[in-house]
């Protein structure tokens, strides 16, 4: 079959509306059938184009909702600053919300994360302030410490994206919304990794208010304690994984109540084949949260084909774009340190 553009006036052609604003850029994603994942599966499995956003990731939506709760509530006022700790995704929405609503943005960031990340938050204009990675319970985890700056900042809130339900809030009345009246209201399960928690639960609880027998499945990587929680009632971490913003040891303000039916957890080895394959079949490249999802939403699909499903659809997040990680997924040298397979065509000499 020829895929190509459609020519003007063509009956084909969708209207595309003109927005007002560009904060209305965030959100109305596109859903892509992911055809490799679809084969894999034996159903069809569907990404939710993510990467599309303003600032290219998910998070846009998070970093859109708790601005405007804040302000909405009165404690964000005009000439505000807004601070955060992030991985960088969340740190890079806040900072194009903030620039288009006139607010000053501090983001505090893991020293750890990709270059490119840290590269993209100074270009927009915020103030990036780098820590040591370290355990939740640290007070100098790179939470408490944007939260302690906030507290010392006048004018200044602290967006707490972790616990700030306002998170959460976004994925219901957005994402979820959109996955429904995408596929037609028929979805039969969808699954994502959580960090904050606020995809998931989310868009689960906001699955759940148009059908309650959509299966909402946790894919977590190695390394995270949330796995084990939803199998067998304990938070327990086991293994390690390299893939940033997801992976989480504590149940956040936004986890609680998420309508978990059921879990996977998966290697970064399986993560980082499926983004080989994304990107060699299907010309999308992507970060290894993006290719975690995809391989959980092959074991959901997997799953509800032998469970009896006609034909089950599954939906699943692309986060965020692989553009963001070249100087470590994309890089051999980085692969290589950190004992993961290098794509063949990373190989020297090719």
């Amino acid at each position: 079959m020829r895929v190509g553009l459609a020519p003007p006036n063509s009956p084909n052609m969708t209207s595309i509306p003109v927005r007002e604003h560009t904060l209305d850029l965030i959100g109305n994603t596109p859903l892509v059938r992911l055809e490799g994942a679809s084969a894999e599966a034996g159903c069809d499995i569907y990404g939710k184009c993510e990467f599309t956003n303003p600032g290219a990731s998910v998070k846009d939506r998070a970093a859109l909702y708790i601005i405007r709760d804040a302000e909405a509530r009165g404690e964000l006022k005009p000439g505000g600053t807004v601070v955060e700790g992030t991985a960088g995704n969340t740190g890079i929405g806040i900072a194009l919300v903030a620039n288009a609503l006139g607010y000053r943005t501090i983001i505090v960031m893991p020293d750890n994360q990709s270059q490119e990340k840290m590269q993209t938050i100074r270009a927009l204009g915020a103030e990036l302030v780098t820590v040591p990675p370290t355990k939740y319970a640290d007070c100098n985890h790179f939470q408490h410490v944007s939260r302690r700056m906030a507290e010392e900042i006048d004018g200044a809130i602290w967006a707490g994206q972790f616990d700030n339900t306002a998170n959460r809030k976004a994925h219901i009345e957005t994402t979820a919304k959109e996955l429904w009246e995408q596929l037609e209201g028929r979805i039969d399960g969808f699954t994502c990794a959580a960090g904050t928690g606020g995809t998931i639960a989310g868009v689960g609880m906001g699955l759940k208010e148009f059908d309650e027998n959509v299966t909402i499945a946790l894919t977590d990587p190695h390394g995270a304690a949330l796995y084990n929680y939803f199998a067998h009632g304990e938070l327990k971490a086991e293994g390690s994984s390299v893939a940033e913003g997801i992976g989480q040891g504590r149940i956040t303000g936004n986890l609680e109540g998420a309508p978990i039916d059921t879990q996977f957890r998966v290697s970064d080895e399986e993560g980082l084949s499926w983004v080989e394959r994304l990107l060699r079949e299907e010309g999308l490249s992507l970060g290894l949260s993006s290719g975690i999802n995809v391989a959980g939403a092959v074991a959901l699909g997997k799953q509800l084909v032998a469970e009896g499903r006609d034909n089950p659809r599954v939906a699943t997040i692309l986060c965020d774009t692989g553009f963001r990680y070249l100087s470590t997924l994309y890089n051999p040298e980085w692969l290589k340190a950190k004992g993961l397979p290098v794509f063949d065509w990373l190989q020297s000499g090719d």
